[in-house]
């Protein structure tokens, strides 16, 4: 299957966060899984919500060359042309965006000499995605995640939405790796769920797959976001409301039952919390299961092992080395499994940590199921 890069070690060979590098990752390829496409005229891809997903998708579909059969031709940002040039050029995570940006109106920028245009409208249904013949929309504001929102998009003209967050309501949920390959193709709205979701659902697949899970529960200590206070201040968490960078701090997520609605089979099974922590990206999911089937810790990582190799390549991987967060900053999997780290208590309770970049891997996957959704969607043939 095709993967969206070759890993040596840890990271990538190709360049991650927009920095110079040797290599890129395959031009119209996507991650194990993910179809392989070419096509002659480029679908038009529109972003609502230019914030730290929406900016990471401009990268990450940059990285995969002038060859992608899609292009980005608008976002919708409040800020105006200016801060959105700005944002999407120097970034305090993924450093000096290494590509030609430059302003040529009050509401256009070109990158790398394409023109995109930028728009400032809070209301879907007034975007302009009929007049410029948008075919896809990431909606990653975060706030129109049920069909009653997203879906105003498609009444502004967009043909199909991809929401990079937790869809609410009957809004299909696919992740890549996992059950993508579910996707009909009729499909208007589609979620890639969340960071964590993807984090844990490829290996949670593998363990249920090889060992079957009776229950478990999950712990992300995950990086602070923009969801949090920078000082103490209102916020409807009273836990997040407190300092994000000077407490570790205990919160809610939907991850491990959200795991349930792209494998099934473990619903009712799984259930978790989070700890943000004060780092600015990269987060470690820790989950202990017990099993139905008896096993050890070896025979755990080799199952791993196998599937990061096979199925999930491109998706997963198993990292053997000491790392810490810092390691795994710009890696293009969902999922590294820190193999040192994994535990059997007894023979049926098991123990297994994995890190991932919970933007720019997520938003990796992102691109290749946007990816998918202009393979497959059916208003495309």
């Amino acid at each position: 299957m095709a993967a969206i890069a070759s890993f040596t070690g840890l990271r990538a060979t190709s360049t991650l966060v927009g920095a110079k590098g040797d290599a890129q990752l395959p031009k119209s390829s996507v991650s194990a899984n993910g179809p392989r496409m070419v096509t002659e005229a480029k679908l038009k891809v529109a972003i609502n919500g230019f914030g730290r997903i929406g900016r990471n998708f401009v990268r990450c579909l940059e990285s995969r060359g002038p060859d992608a059969p899609m292009e980005l031709v608008a976002v919708n940002d409040s800020g105006g042309v200016k801060q959105a040039t700005h944002l999407l050029k120097y970034d305090s995570i993924l450093g000096t965006f290494d590509a030609d940006i430059k302003i040529t109106g009050d509401d256009t920028f070109t990158l790398n000499g394409r023109e995109v245009k930028v728009v400032s409208n809070r209301n879907p249904l007034d975007l302009p995605w009929k007049e410029m013949g948008v075919d896809i929309v990431i909606e990653s504001t975060g706030v129109f995640i049920d069909e009653a929102g997203a879906g105003k998009h498609l009444e502004a003209g967009a043909k199909r939405v991809v929401i990079t967050a937790p869809g609410k309501g009957s809004i299909p949920t696919y992740v890549m790796g996992v059950n993508a390959d579910d996707m009909t193709g009729d499909e208007a709205i589609v979620s890639n769920a969340s960071c964590t979701t993807n984090g844990m659902a490829c290996f949670v697949k593998v363990l249920e797959e090889k060992f079957g899970i009776v229950k478990g529960m999950m712990t992300t200590t995950h990086s602070y976001t923009g969801d949090q206070r920078l000082l103490d201040n209102s916020h409807r968490d009273a836990r997040r409301a407190r300092a994000a960078a000077l407490n570790i701090v205990p919160t809610s997520t939907g991850a491990a039952k959200a795991v349930a609605l792209v494998l099934p089979s473990v619903k009712g099974k799984l259930n978790g919390i989070a700890l943000r922590v004060p780092t600015p990206n990269v987060s470690v999911v820790d989950l202990v299961i017990q099993t139905e089937k008896k096993t050890f810790a070896e025979e755990v990582n080799a199952a791993l092992r196998e599937a990061a190799n096979g199925e999930l390549k491109g998706i997963m991987q198993v990292c053997d080395e000491p790392l810490v967060s810092s390691d795994f900053k710009g890696t293009n999997v969902s999922s590294s499994i820190d193999s040192a780290l994994t535990m059997v208590m007894g023979d049926d309770m098991v123990k297994v940590v994995a890190w991932y970049d919970n933007e720019w891997g997520y938003t990796q996957r992102v691109v290749d199921l946007t990816l998918q959704v202009a393979e497959r969607g059916t208003c495309f043939k």
